[in-house]
């Protein structure tokens, strides 16, 4: 009896050291609050299976707006933090809630906008006169308007212009509240312009006869940056397999494994870890 009952307890030992390390192995993962452009753009189906072989680490991704991804940041819901917009990066990390900005790569932004080009701004290196022109012709342009990185960096523009263009929103300037791919959709069916970085626009499928008309104005550079979430604000956050992320991007491999990212033989992102 006594022979049964301690097989009978050694089994239930192993099978609860099996469901336990099961569970522990489930629980190995961090969720990275990020933009849609690394999303759409395909780049994390590229490099995130890399990182988690490697690692074991699994990267769960929410991607928004950069507004927002910063906001899930703030409230403790993501381990780390993966933008575009460097001023809302360094006050997120000034108020507290970020250990610290790492570069990680850079493309820029582009706008696009129909063939027929009615604005009369194809070839113009000077994005807050492009936009100048658009508003002048009253042309349609397609915003995304959801306080995103690159909503951000369009408002910039526009004030630079000289142009309220929230003044004429539901005329010529269309905001859509999406994300980019919803608004290049928008803009395609709609024949208006568009301001949009340059990864999403190579891997969008919907361009229609949307065409890139402005590009190279200094203006237009887009990096991004990583960020541990501050575990003195949020205790529950995974630093150790956040900074493990953090670390892999800006290593030779995970900086290679971005540079090495191509849609139709274009490079969409360039690492600039220093």
């Amino acid at each position: 009896m006594f022979g049964i009952m301690t097989r009978r307890a050694l089994a239930a030992v192993l099978l609860f050291g099996l469901l336990g390390g099961s569970a522990a192995a489930a629980e190995k993962f961090i969720t990275v609050a990020s933009t849609t452009s690394t999303q759409n753009s395909g780049l994390f189906g590229h490099i995130l299976p890399m990182f988690t072989k490697k690692t074991g680490i699994e990267v769960r991704v929410v991607a928004v707006g950069t507004g927002q991804a910063i906001r899930l940041a703030e409230r403790g819901d993501a381990d780390v933090l993966f933008v575009h917009h460097r001023p809302s990066e360094e006050k997120f990390v000034k108020a507290g809630f970020g250990v610290k900005r790492f570069d990680v790569m850079y493309n820029d932004f582009v706008m696009v906008g129909p063939k027929a080009d009615p604005a009369g701004v194809r070839g113009m290196k000077d994005a807050a006169a492009a936009l100048a022109k658009i508003a002048g012709a009253k042309a349609a342009f397609a915003s995304r308007g959801d306080n995103s990185g690159t909503h951000k960096k369009e408002m910039g523009l526009w004030k630079a212009a000289g142009i309220d263009a929230k003044a004429a929103s539901g005329a010529w300037y269309r905001e859509t509240g999406s994300g980019m791919g919803a608004t290049l959709n928008a803009a395609a069916g709609m024949g208006a312009y568009a301001l949009t970085d340059r990864g999403t626009w190579i891997a969008f499928a919907n361009k229609g006869d949307l065409q890139i008309v402005v590009e190279g104005d200094k203006a237009l550079f887009n990096p991004y940056g990583v960020i541990l979430v501050n575990k003195a604000k949020h205790p529950h956050v995974k630093t150790a397999e956040g900074q493990a992320f953090i670390d892999w991007l800006v290593s030779p491999e995970g900086q290679g494994a971005i540079a090495g990212y191509k849609r139709n033989g274009e490079q969409l992102f360039y690492p600039n870890a220093s």
